[in-house]
């Protein structure tokens, strides 16, 4: 078996559509060898695949139902259903394995493949591996004979099933009567499910990135472009704003002022209003290295506890399963609320948050920001496949130089991204302007390095 991943980044197979890895011919052999290795046992097994709006996912979508009826499994295909719907529906329509065809957050040329077993939850590390060196080696060995190949059909009422999930998430009887909400879809894979859902529990709706053709997901919309939701929340008077992205497993709140909420003011929400009404396990949160000092100071001072794992949600979902938390997530708006969810789910999040709203009875602006964050500042540097910029001696110095300048008063998180060529600088501290100056510092250390 494979001892290293090749295929698999912290979010499953990601790059850009119709080039190695993301082609139809490598999408059907991970079927093959997905398929390969959770046939287990002699029932039929069943498989899950829902997707979002990419072109790109409709060819995806095909290929992965051919390696996967190849290999006796049978098929439902859900159509464009958000990250968590998939999660979700593996365990209801008890699934063997489930899969999402997103690329989350970037634009449209690009696409992934991200796989759940039948428990819901996004494969482990040593999964993975498994099944990359079947793709690698070949599974034509275990084809099923012609009388046992796989069926295929779509199952309509995938979102409505996720609709009526979501909302049970709510106390009995809430309410959205008088809230005026711009959801921000991203023109994505929850282009139908949010505003449905929100107007479903009575708020009016002013939908935005709701018209996906192909070639238009999380371009200037969504929760990596709020700018358009932001502008909407002002102009329409709204109590408040909801940005998903591509594949509405991240949220980011904009308050009744256009002020954006991220995810670590949000985990900061959740996880105290859950702890003052006694529903709070592991006696804290679990985020990444990239979540602010600020919120770290802020849980402190109420007895809370912050653990942080490295980037990637479903490493979050590890140590929380280790330490039975059942809040989580990171400062991009991926939460995870392991009470309803499996992975990093938008939509419930921002229930969540808008049920305390309703409860503090205050606007948006004065009960989502909780905390003052530490001047923070990310930047991100391509870099060529196949050079390794952080090994090179001059930005070895480089970094060391920036940590001593800090001497204590922030700190630097630098890292390769899972998903894309990009070297991600994250630096903060008590002074924006020295942060600045060391960031960049580092960043034209590595670019002069031939990132």
């Amino acid at each position: 078996m494979a001892a290293t991943r090749t295929l698999f980044g912290t979010d499953g197979i990601r790059g850009r559509a119709n080039a190695y890895p993301i082609t139809a011919e490598v999408a059907m052999r991970v079927g093959m060898a997905a398929g390969r290795h959770f046939t287990r046992g002699e029932h039929r097994h069943r498989v899950v695949i829902g997707k979002d709006t990419r072109r790109s996912s409709y060819m995806l979508e095909t290929a992965l139902t051919a390696g996967f009826a190849s290999m006796g499994l049978d098929v439902t295909t859900l159509g464009p259903v958000p990250t968590p719907a998939v999660g979700m529906l593996v365990k209801s329509l008890r699934a063997d394995l489930g899969v999402m065809i997103s690329a989350s957050h970037n634009l449209h040329h690009d696409n992934g493949i991200k796989l759940f077993g039948p428990d819901g939850f996004k494969l482990s590390d040593d999964v993975e591996r498994i099944i990359e060196a079947y793709v690698h080696n070949g599974t034509e060995d275990f084809l099923a004979q012609p009388e046992h190949l796989g069926s295929v059909k779509r199952l309509e009422d995938g979102r409505a099933r996720y609709i009526e999930f979501a909302k049970s998430t709510l106390p009995r009887r809430m309410s959205f009567d008088g809230l005026r909400i711009v959801v921000d879809c991203a023109n994505g894979a929850a282009y139908r499910t949010a505003p449905d859902m929100l107007w479903e529990l009575g708020a009016e709706i002013i939908p935005i990135g709701v018209a996906p053709n192909g070639l238009n997901i999380n371009h200037e919309c969504g929760s990596t472009s709020p700018s358009a939701a932001q502008a909407k929340v002002i102009e329409t008077r709204a109590d408040l704003g909801i940005c998903l992205d591509g594949d509405a497993d991240r949220v980011h709140i904009i308050d009744e002022k256009g002020q954006l909420v991220d995810g670590d003011q949000i985990m900061a929400l959740i996880t105290t209003a859950w702890a003052r009404d006694d529903r709070l396990r592991g006696g804290g949160l679990v985020s990444t290295v990239m979540s602010n000092l600020g919120l770290e100071r802020y849980l402190d001072g109420k007895d809370l506890t912050l653990e942080r794992t490295k980037v990637g949600d479903r490493y979050v979902v590890e140590k929380m399963r280790a330490g039975d938390f059942n809040v989580g997530g990171e400062q991009s708006g991926h939460v995870v609320l392991s009470d309803f969810v499996t992975t990093g789910d938008g939509a419930i999040t921002a229930l969540q948050v808008i049920a305390e709203i309703i409860r503090a009875g205050k606007p948006a602006s004065e009960v989502c920001t909780l905390f003052d964050p530490y001047p923070q500042i990310l930047e991100n540097v391509r870099f060529a496949r196949d050079s390794r910029p952080l090994e090179t001696e001059t930005v070895k110095t480089a970094i060391a130089k920036g940590e001593e300048r800090l001497n204590g008063s922030g700190r630097l998180v630098i890292r390769k991204s899972g998903t894309e060529p990009v070297i991600r600088v994250m630096g903060e501290g008590e002074s924006p302007d020295l942060v600045q100056d060391v960031v960049s510092t580092i960043c034209q250390s590595i670019e002069k390095s031939g990132g």
